[in-house]
């Protein structure tokens, strides 16, 4: 059931290449340890040596978006956690960015309209901004909740939240809808929510002209996947044909196919090696920027990234390599406009690493370069000019 109350698909542009090399690179934490919230470094593509700027205090900036024109930042603020109380409701936080300085501005704050914001993406207008509220609690349970964007950049209350319902077989991480991510298609016509708690891949029409109501589920309403296994974070292919998504309940990656909104899956292939004994939990995934290679996070006792690389006949992946994220908990991760280096970080040991990338192998080399922030989740890299 759902119920609706009043690529990298549209992959942020990170503006034109700085002469210089240097980008702004944003990264949202968790704030409970020794972050204070949303920082703002200078990346060298040429050295892949990062230097911080800039922090703007907020509470938990897990997720960010930043806006096609790079003026505006948006922050979950994700609340209440797993032992917050069930009432509070989590936030969304816009700032005014300058890039050419590289500091931030605190714009407002709104509620997310649901627990645990972990989500943001933007319409392919510009005009909403979308949140994937997981809700650790049963009760408001997964949702996601849609916000008109002004032009000043503040955000403005929803306008439109969709609940889910559902559940999955494993105890403790399904008992509930869980929404985790919600995903624009290349065409801009359907936007893709994956719910890790009721194992499917809910499927809306984006009608902005109001022919259809805002958004509304398309015939087939949604893509089931296999029972337990989570999906959480979904990607297009540039053209659009194929998507990849991470399920983390049993740390796979899935192919499908995809035409006018539809998705069927093609091909699922593990994250761990044969014979891998632990805990996984697969996280992020992000397409190189030729399109050539695809990679996954995979948390738990492995802490790894995976690689592969990607047939450009079909969209199908092979497992080509894998690499230790050198910490514990690689959640997010981000692939520099250059296509040279990887940039993850260990949310459970305060470290971001930088690997240069082998552009031919698609292979992490060793020796990367360290810095360290408190629990670092997400990076988005943005041109100064």
């Amino acid at each position: 059931m759902v119920s609706i109350a009043a690529s990298h698909a549209f992959a942020q542009e990170s503006g034109a290449a700085p002469a210089d090399g240097v980008y702004n690179m944003l990264i949202g934490t968790y704030t409970g340890g020794k972050s204070e919230g949303l920082y703002v470094y200078r990346f060298d593509t040429k050295t892949g040596e990062a230097t911080r700027v800039s922090v703007a205090q907020t509470v938990n900036p897990s997720y960010l978006v930043v806006s096609r024109d790079r003026r505006f930042v948006y922050a979950v603020n994700e609340l209440p956690g797993d032992n917050g109380p069930a009432t509070q409701r989590g936030g969304i936080s816009a700032f005014r960015f300058d890039a050419a300085s590289g500091q931030l501005t605190f714009l407002n704050k709104v509620s997310a309209d649901g627990n645990d914001p972990c989500y943001l993406s933007l319409s392919p207008d510009g005009k909403y901004l979308l949140s994937a509220n997981y809700s650790v609690a049963a009760d408001p349970g997964g949702s996601f909740a849609v916000f008109p964007v002004q032009a000043d950049g503040q955000v403005g209350a929803s306008v439109l939240t969709v609940h889910h319902e559902g559940s999955g077989p494993v105890k403790g991480r399904q008992d509930n809808s869980h929404v985790h991510s919600t995903v624009f298609s290349p065409d801009g016509r359907y936007l893709l929510a994956q719910d890790l708690g009721a194992d499917k891949l809910y499927s809306y029409r984006y009608t902005p002209d109001g022919s259809r109501g805002l958004l509304g589920p398309t015939d087939w309403r949604y893509t089931q996947a296999k029972a337990g296994t989570g999906p959480r974070h979904l990607v297009f292919g540039a053209d659009g044909k194929q998507a990849y998504l991470t399920s983390e309940l049993n740390a796979t990656v899935s192919v499908f196919n995809h035409d006018d909104g539809k998705l069927t899956q093609v091909q699922t292939l593990s994250l761990t090696e044969p014979g891998f004994k632990g805990a996984v939990g697969a996280a992020a995934i992000h397409l190189s920027p030729d399109g050539r290679f695809l990679y996954a996070t995979n948390r738990g006792d492995a802490n790894e990234i995976v690689i592969f690389s990607v047939d450009p006949a079909n969209g199908h992946l092979k497992k080509v390599g894998h690499q230790s994220s050198l910490g514990k908990s690689p959640r997010e991760f981000a692939i520099d406009p250059t296509g040279k280096w990887l940039i993850v970080g260990n949310q459970n040991s305060d470290t971001v690493y930088v690997f240069r990338r082998n552009q031919q192998s698609g292979l992490l080399e060793a020796n990367p370069k360290r810095f360290d922030v408190g629990s670092p989740v997400d990076f988005k890299l943005v041109s100064p000019s």
